[in-house]
């Protein structure tokens, strides 16, 4: 049987049973990030849950890049004109680190 975990809500796509929109959770895999890495930045998260979500992503690529490239966007500019504080960064890199190390 098969199992959703993606829906769209409001004219966006959102991991169902979660506030989490799909395009966050795409664009960490884009830029590289395992689905364990993932995993780590939104842990209420399952690995079931993500990678049900980036199966979801692949195949409906087109659908999802052509109906969320405004929201991307809109974020990317927001990122851009308020970065994170250098110092915020390392230490969240950091962090990052340790846990990686960790699991």
């Amino acid at each position: 049987m098969a199992k959703d975990y993606v829906e769209l809500r409001d004219d966006a796509f959102y991991l169902v049973d979660s506030r989490l929109p799909l395009y966050l959770l795409v664009t960490e895999y884009e830029n590289g990030a395992s689905p364990e890495e993932i995993h780590f930045s939104f842990p209420t998260l399952t690995l079931e849950q993500i990678h049900g979500a980036i199966a979801f992503y692949l195949g409906n690529r087109q659908i999802i890049e052509d109906g969320s490239w405004q929201t991307r966007k809109a974020w990317q500019d927001f990122r851009t004109a308020n970065p994170a504080p250098s110092k915020l960064d390392l230490m969240l890199e950091d962090y990052r680190q340790q846990a990686l190390r960790k699991t």
